[in-house]
């Protein structure tokens, strides 16, 4: 679904700092009443980074196991509060859009291949600029249609590189850049002219077709870059959620990079009775269930032959009584044959899911240190804040994982799992919220909250939605989101931004027979109809009267994990109130956030993704902000780096978030030392 309720968040942090700017002394109340989540700790190096990494950036992660990791080290911690803007490039992607500007967001990231900027843009044309200069080299626009409502806004994060294994490949289409599109199309074209490559598919392009006929056109899309290992590009899809339980399957295509021609599907929802996942699906709900779609990035081992996808929830989000059963592959790390599509191992961080927590995060594959020896894994944030490291060769836990029992008592005819998944290390972000933890500028205001968290029921992560109404902290936009995660090898340290807010969700029984038609925003909440399940549900961020979060500061928080052990060594307050409160007032309370960091060798971490509009740069080892630079709109988006004819460049896409609310644009902006 689109991000609703985060743009009610985003609403209400501005009407809070509003009564905080004309209140006066009410600002310093708030501040007293935050919670301090900052850790002050250090990132001690503990070894060299492999040479091979971080010289190129060349997938949407950087590379195609997400590291987000740059080799690159002209800017430094000495010299980083220089940087300044080298480029801005306009793409002119909102001209004409005017009546839809809110239903775009600029998340791109782009690759350099070839001596070329190469990135998508909200309406997926594909772009490729002088990575010095910023000019235009080519454009392609596949003129996807601006009329299908798309369940997840209109956006792309990225395109793809491929390259012919052949080693005597030249001419038209020897390497080429694939992207998905709003319409649901695989499109490849030639890295040098931006050409279609007419030998794929038909005419440079591929339809993928979902498994059931849509109730509108944009129920059904492709958002994030697709995965390319060898000769084989593989893409998920983005489907809209609560619609309906009988939705489309979250089917994974993989396809031949040269012709076009599908090589082998995987569903996440299992249709092969011989599947040993079906014995966690009850009866025949299997094959009435859809979704469980990967919407987010998927990483890939060449030397393993592996695609891990990060899968999501089976359909409706918020009522599993017709899907009795764990629910194996849905909100699972999957890993599967990249020749076959066979899964080699699986690992479900939430059982039977009804909250939906699903993955919204590229795998990180990386190679870490403990006890003197390398070990490659798997590390996996979620929306819960919990962090989950994999042994990438087995699919078992690196770092422990235990079996908890969690709430029971759902909704009639609910069928939870009466344990989930915990690592036994401490999350990045709270998951447990009390009466006497609400906020308020005013007594008054912290009162009406402290009333709201009692009347909704809340205990601790995993309470089942409710007809009372549950709360969920942190709420369903996360913790971690899609802007993922980056490491540093030097350190062992992992790299990870999170929202830190409380939401509801509610259950209401349909009256017999009747099924609302839609998903609606009414009265400041999302309400869906559930079709096929005995309730409808309403969900919204938890709000005072004035309007404000309930939950206390940071909203927002960043944060570095020893991923060896699973500490934290250093949590930051991420985000201000800069573009949100009238006359600027820069309030340091922290903001919900999209987009993720980058680490550089030099020993800095770059993201934007704070609802102010800033691209910063932090201490990777102690997390101690060092620069921030303003940008033209919202940097909702993961930036990157690379070195061009001498010169070291950071850039980010700077064009906003429509239904986050910050401020919109279309501009890729390049910041570099003078």
């Amino acid at each position: 679904m689109k991000l609703t309720p985060l743009r009610l968040v985003m609403l209400a942090v501005g009407a809070f700092v509003a009564v905080s700017f004309l209140g006066g002394s009410a600002i310093w109340t708030v501040l007293g009443l935050s919670k301090n989540l900052d850790i002050d700790g250090r990132a001690e190096i503990i070894r060299e980074a492999p040479e091979s990494l971080g010289q190129a950036w060349t997938a949407y992660g950087g590379d195609a196991q997400g590291t987000r990791y740059s080799a690159a080290g002209q800017i430094a911690p000495d010299n980083v509060g220089q940087l300044e803007i080298a480029w801005t490039f306009r793409t002119g992607a909102l001209d004409g859009h005017e009546d839809i500007i809110r239903d775009t967001a600029f998340e791109t990231t782009p690759i350099l291949v070839e001596n070329k900027l190469i990135f998508c843009t909200q309406f997926n044309e594909v772009i490729a600029v002088d990575p010095g200069t910023g000019k235009e080299i080519w454009r392609h626009d596949p003129n996807v249609p601006t009329d299908v409502n798309p369940a997840n806004q209109y956006t792309c994060r990225g395109v793809s590189y491929w390259k012919s294994s052949a080693g005597d490949a030249t001419g038209s289409c020897a390497s080429r850049v694939f992207m998905g599109t709003v319409d649901s199309r695989l499109i490849a074209l030639d890295v040098a002219t931006g050409a279609p490559c007419e030998a794929f598919g038909v005419n440079g392009e591929v339809k993928i077709e979902p498994s059931l006929k849509l109730r509108w056109p944009g129920e059904f899309q492709i958002t994030s870059a697709p995965a390319v290992i060898g000769d084989t590009v593989v893409t998920g899809s983005a489907i809209g959620d609560n619609l309906r339980t009988n939705a489309p399957k979250g089917t994974v295509h993989a396809f031949d990079a040269l012709t076009g021609a599908e090589k082998w599907i995987f569903n996440p929802v299992p249709v092969d009775p011989e599947d040993p996942a079906m014995a966690s699906w009850a009866g025949d709900s299997a094959a009435r269930t859809g979704h469980a779609n990967v919407w987010s990035t998927i990483s890939v081992d060449p030397v393993r032959g592996l695609v891990i996808l990060p899968t999501s929830s089976a359909s409706p989000d918020y009522y599993g009584g017709n899907r009795a059963g764990d629910n194996h592959y849905a909100d699972s790390i999957v890993a599967l044959d990249a020749e076959t599509g066979t899964v080699v191992w699986h690992f479900q961080t939430v059982h039977h899911d009804v909250w939906d927590y699903d993955l919204p995060a590229q795998p990180g594959l990386y190679q870490i240190w403990r006890d003197g020896a390398p070990r490659d894994v798997v590390a996996q944030t979620t929306k819960t804040g919990l962090v989950f490291v994999i042994d990438r060769d087995t699919g078992a836990p690196f770092l422990p994982v235990e079996e908890r029992p969690v709430p029971q008592d759902g909704a009639a005819g609910e069928a939870l799992s009466p344990t989930q998944p915990f690592p036994v290390t401490p999350p990045i972000v709270p998951n447990t919220l009390k009466p006497g933890d609400a906020f308020g500028v005013t007594l008054w205001d912290k009162m009406n909250c402290a009333s709201r968290f009692r009347g909704l029921r809340a205990d601790g992560l995993f309470t089942p939605p409710t007809e009372q109404g549950t709360l969920a902290y942190p709420f369903q936009g996360g913790g971690n989101n899609w802007g993922s995660t980056a490491f540093d090898p030097t350190r062992n340290l992992l790299v990870v931004n999170m929202s830190s807010l409380a939401g509801f969700a509610e259950l209401t029984r349909k009256p017999e027979g009747e099924d609302h038609p839609a998903n609606q925003i009414k009265d400041g909440a999302e309400y869906s109809p559930m079709e096929g399940a005995p309730f409808t549900m309403r969900r919204s961020p938890v709000l005072s009267p004035l309007g404000l979060p309930c939950s206390p500061p940071p909203w927002g928080v960043l944060a570095g994990v020893d991923i060896s052990t699973g500490n934290i060594v250093w949590r930051r307050t991420f985000g201000t109130t800069r573009d949100l409160a009238p006359g600027g007032l820069a309030l340091k309370l922290g903001t919900p956030n999209l987009g993720g960091p980058i680490v550089t060798s030099s020993g800095l971490v770059f993201i934007g993704a704070a609802m102010d509009d800033y691209l910063r740069a932090f201490d990777v080892e102690t997390g101690k902000e060092l620069w921030k630079g303003r940008l033209p709109a919202g940097g909702q988006a993961t930036p990157m780096t690379y070195e061009y004819d001498g010169r070291q460049y950071v850039v980010i896409a700077a064009g906003g978030h429509g239904t986050a609310g910050t401020h919109l644009g279309d501009s890729l902006v390049a910041f570099a030392l003078p």
